[in-house]
């Protein structure tokens, strides 16, 4: 309870001086860690959340449910195929891409981890966050295919992470306790088949109730907005109980309720500041309480991948996924370094903390996941407002037919409806 209480008053002191803070370098989630660390046992003690702990888990757990399915609600796809679909680059190639070699230099660089344990730290810091960089995804200077495409990518490449998790958690699994690899094959393609089932019903019925209940004047709007954050929980926790992935029903759910809901008001689509953020930044306090004992065994090795993760894993994926694009080097240096890791890399962590205490490099993996979590929020946050400007005060001085300042359609996404101080990440 005092854990609780203590969460609230942070929130309640963030609030009366978000304003002020608002395009400032102290973003949201570098106050929300930095409150954690400094009220956690590392500084007063006041705050002792467990890293083991239920509550901890089912927190992140629910926002990131919450996160995918609005994100995925709230996304238009059509984007994907516009302006020369750079979101869909950097979702069908450089993410693969960033997992592949994200793999491939955990493999080589933290030597005591098994190959799919290696995987499984590509594959949990491959998702990108925009609350890190809102900044960059709100800045209207920015070109707006730029930050679009980064925006779209930071929505959608969270839940396109969690069936990979899924089968790499299951191969890691198998090969510590000598089981047969086809047995936990099996209970990975089962966690995804279920997922997307549940998603796919929970989605198509659940729109239609909502856009039937509305059009007979039968819903408010706060509670057509409520209905849905339900509707998310709903999916991931009934995908949960039937042993599917809640996470892959959640966005699943959420992409299949985005068109239905959208005829009856795109505003129905989006959920308040109030009733999202709250999740989303507990969880960085939680994160920021937790931090130190979770780098406690840090090594040489853990440090280098991390300062990999955020520089030559993220850029040069992108950089490939990129080419024939004609964007300037600058543009494609500005894209790669702004793939913040949040949100999605802490909850995954906490997932394979939680359901495989087994593994042998489980220790190596919780350390790499919070430094680079940690460094990410810290860097990305505070160099998200000056680079911006940088950025675009060198697109300003390009020539009028660069690629940079060809116009496209700024599509809805789910930052959208975000004040600059409080905009969440995928």
């Amino acid at each position: 309870m005092v854990d609780l209480m203590v969460l609230a008053a942070v929130v309640f002191a963030f609030g009366l001086i978000s304003r002020r803070l608002e395009g400032t370098v102290l973003t949201a989630p570098i106050v929300f860690v930095v409150a954690g660390f400094v009220l956690g046992p590392a500084g007063l003690g006041l705050a002792e959340f467990q890293l083991d702990g239920h509550t901890v888990l089912l927190v992140g757990e629910i926002a990131l449910a919450i996160v995918l399915f609005t994100d995925a609600a709230s996304t238009n796809l059509s984007s994907l195929r516009q302006n020369e679909a750079l979101p869909l680059r950097l979702l069908g190639i450089g993410m693969p891409l960033t997992i592949v070699l994200g793999t491939v230099v955990a493999a080589q660089v933290l030597t005591d981890l098994t190959f799919w344990e290696a995987a499984i730290v590509g594959v949990v810091l491959a998702p990108t966050d925009a609350a890190l960089g809102q900044a960059v995804v709100s800045n209207p200077r920015v070109p707006v295919r730029i930050r679009q495409a980064l925006n779209v990518e930071a929505g959608l490449n969270d839940g396109l992470s969690v069936p990979f998790l899924a089968l790499f958690l299951s191969l890691a699994e198998a090969e510590e306790e000598h089981l047969s690899a086809e047995i936990w094959i099996r209970f990975a393609l089962e966690q995804v088949g279920f997922g997307i089932l549940v998603g796919i019903g929970v989605g198509l019925v659940g729109g239609w109730l909502v856009r039937w209940a509305s059009q007979r004047g039968w819903m408010t709007d706060s509670f057509r907005r409520l209905a849905l954050l339900a509707l998310a929980i709903i999916a991931w926790a009934l995908a949960d109980q039937i042993g599917g992935n809640g996470f892959i029903a959640a966005f699943v759910g959420g992409l299949l309720i985005g068109p239905t809901v959208k005829r009856i008001g795109e505003r129905v689509i989006r959920f308040t500041e109030a009733e999202g953020q709250l999740l989303n930044l507990s969880v960085f306090f939680i994160f920021g309480v937790l931090v130190l004992g979770a780098i406690q065994s840090l090594s040489w090795e853990v440090a280098l991948y991390a300062l990999l993760s955020l520089t030559l894993i993220r850029m040069l994926p992108v950089a490939l996924s990129l080419i024939g694009t004609h964007l300037r080097g600058v543009s494609v240096l500005f894209a790669g370094w702004f793939g913040p890791r949040g949100l999605a890399s802490i909850v995954l962590g906490l997932i394979v903390v939680e359901e495989a205490p087994l593994l042998s490099g489980r220790g190596e993996i919780e350390a790499v996941v919070a430094l680079t979590v940690l460094l990410s929020v810290l860097l990305h946050g505070v160099t998200a407002a000056p680079l911006s400007a940088v950025y675009a005060r060198r697109v300003r001085g390009m020539e009028a037919d660069a690629q940079e300042k060809q116009g496209t359609v700024e599509a809805s996404t789910h930052g959208d409806s975000m004040s600059p101080g409080m905009q969440r990440g995928g």
